[in-house]
């Protein structure tokens, strides 16, 4: 596993700007057939300008954080459209819940995963990924565990490489992600983390129509790849 991370944190004016941030640093690389896929939502506007710069594909990641009951915003798990939900055993074991406690709240993730894949695909098949070097991308880490349930998706579709890249990183996030990516790329891992937001200026919601319009755009840029 290898690790890149810039040393300064930066904050940005807003994803657009993040992803011409990121999209100098993996400029630098030599890539395989590459192609960039954004974590919805808010990944998405990062990536495109990560898959602009090396006239790449872009397409598109769901993932669903599974929230604590009473506490949605506290992401004990995620999941993907198929596949297991993974859970981070030290949340769940704190709070005293179980995989079984979170089942109702996991499967209305994945409906709501599955709805966001038909939503933005529009009855196209996804971007083939295996034997090509796959960059998946987020507006920032706090946890990781949405970034790991993708990674972890994807793995299995047998990319040649699998790497993640974000703005900004919570450290410990991304020390995780090193296990589940051949490389984490961190424009900065700041020392104080307490929120993806703080490091944006702009950081309003990224809605499904933004998505569509992205993926619409970069397929006509790049048609057939």
């Amino acid at each position: 596993m290898m690790r890149w991370s810039a040393t300064a944190s930066e904050t940005f004016a807003d994803r657009r700007a993040a992803g011409r941030r990121l999209a100098e640093l993996l400029g630098e690389r030599d890539w395989a057939e590459p192609v960039v896929l954004g974590l919805a939502r808010g990944g998405v506007p990062v990536a495109a300008e990560i898959a602009a710069e090396l006239d790449a594909p872009l397409d598109v990641a769901v993932s669903r954080k599974i929230g604590a009951p009473g506490h949605p915003e506290f992401g004990v798990g995620a999941v993907t459209a198929e596949g297991p939900a993974i859970y981070d055993e030290r949340s769940i074991r704190m709070l005293g819940l179980t995989p079984e406690a979170l089942e109702k709240a996991c499967e209305q993730e994945r409906a709501e995963a599955r709805r966001r894949v038909d939503r933005y695909l529009q009855g196209r098949d996804p971007v083939r990924v295996e034997g090509r070097d796959v960059i998946v991308v987020d507006d920032g880490l706090a946890t990781g565990v949405t970034a790991t349930a993708a990674l972890r998706a994807l793995r299995a579709e047998g990319p040649r490489r699998l790497v993640l890249a974000a703005p900004v990183c919570a450290a410990q996030a991304a020390a995780g992600l090193r296990e589940e990516a051949d490389e984490v790329v961190c424009a900065g891992e700041p020392e104080e983390f307490r929120a993806v937001g703080q490091w944006y200026g702009d950081f309003r919601q990224t809605t499904d129509e933004e998505v569509v319009r992205l993926l619409a755009d970069a397929r006509d840029r790049s048609p057939g790849v």
